[in-house]
């Protein structure tokens, strides 16, 4: 027998053997669906007797059906165990929804009042803001508001949307808010400018100790007598008394003009120059430790307490002049403007 015909043979016993097998699993399979199908067909009988004369109750039933109603059963109890667990949760949320409801409108309505605060403060904003423009440019401000959303107070309205009317308000307050920036700028450029004649105007307190004001008045300005001599005078500046060798500052920007000694008068003193006019003299020094041409700058130390010249003990003798005229210190001494000590 050649080669070709051994395999064909061979390949015809593999295929017999393969339908042999799948024909025996097909019998087993149909015999166990017959086998089950029979066995379901079993019936049983139920019967209810009676403890009474009463007729027996009974009926017939088959496994088929015992099993259907079997899982019947199983699906009710499992579904009402479910639905039973399902709205107990959702009552549970529903009660936390109506709190947390509640809760956010109680915060609606403080947004609402506070809004309504919010707008009142900015009407009154708006006047002083106008009003402080007009004063600086003296251009009409009185539509500052235009750009803002609508250009105009809203009236109430019945919208589409809950709460439109508030959230168009903060819209409103909002554009309103930006639309301020610019105008505070100028404001701001106009406060700088003043800050450089705020440094050059003798305002500072000259004598200072570990970064505070000290020291007190012995004398003031004007008429009155002299200390040692009992005789009348014109008192020119204004007498700070304080301990021996307290730092004394120049009280504006300026240049040293003079650096003398009077031994019957303000003894070691020292003479500054300020712009717009201004001088200012600081007497009865202990030491001076600036010279004549110096250019010094507000807060400067340019000598110490001493009680130098004709004096009765330490103390700083401080004179204002504007031009050739001789000025009361006390009306330049209480201008200490918080803006030059932050841009200075």
């Amino acid at each position: 027998m050649s080669p070709v015909e051994k395999y064909k043979n061979n390949e015809v016993k593999v295929v017999e053997s393969i339908i042999n097998f799948l024909n025996k699993l097909g019998n087993a399979i149909i015999s166990f669906f017959k086998f089950i199908i029979q066995k379901g067909k079993q019936r049983f009988t139920v019967m209810f007797i009676p403890h009474s004369e009463k007729k027996i109750f009974n009926f017939h039933i088959s496994i088929f059906s015992l099993i259907f109603l079997s899982f019947l059963l199983c699906v009710v109890i499992v579904g009402f165990v479910y639905f039973s667990t399902y709205f107990t949760g959702s009552e549970a949320k529903f009660q936390n929804m109506s709190a947390d409801l509640e809760t956010i409108t109680k915060s609606l309505e403080k947004y609402r009042d506070e809004i309504k605060k919010f707008s009142k403060v900015k009407k009154s904003f708006e006047k002083n803001l106008t009003d402080v423009l007009e004063v600086i440019n003296g251009e009409d401000y009185g539509n500052l508001h235009q750009n803002s959303i609508g250009g105009r107070d809203l009236e109430p309205h019945a919208g589409p949307i809950e709460g439109e009317r508030e959230i168009r308000e903060i819209q409103k307050l909002n554009a309103y808010i930006a639309n301020s920036i610019e105008p505070l700028n100028e404001i701001k450029e106009v406060l700088l400018q003043q800050k450089e004649l705020l440094v050059d105007i003798p305002n500072l307190w000259p004598i200072y100790g570990k970064g505070k004001r000290i020291g007190r008045f012995t004398d003031y300005f004007g008429p009155g007598r002299h200390p040692l001599t009992g005789k009348f005078r014109i008192h020119k500046g204004v007498d700070i008394a304080w301990n021996y060798g307290t730092p004394i500052v120049s009280t504006a920007n300026g240049i040293v003009r003079g650096v003398d000694h009077n031994p019957t008068g303000l003894g070691n003193y020292v003479t500054i120059q300020h712009k717009y006019g201004f001088f200012t003299r600081y007497g009865h020094l202990q030491r001076i430790i600036v010279s004549r041409g110096q250019v010094v700058n507000r807060g400067d130390i340019i000598g110490y307490m001493g009680s130098s010249g004709l004096s009765t003990g330490p103390h700083l003798h401080y004179e204002v002049w504007m031009g050739i005229q001789i000025v009361d210190p006390m009306q330049y001494l209480d201008i200490d403007h918080v803006l030059v000590e932050k841009y200075k």
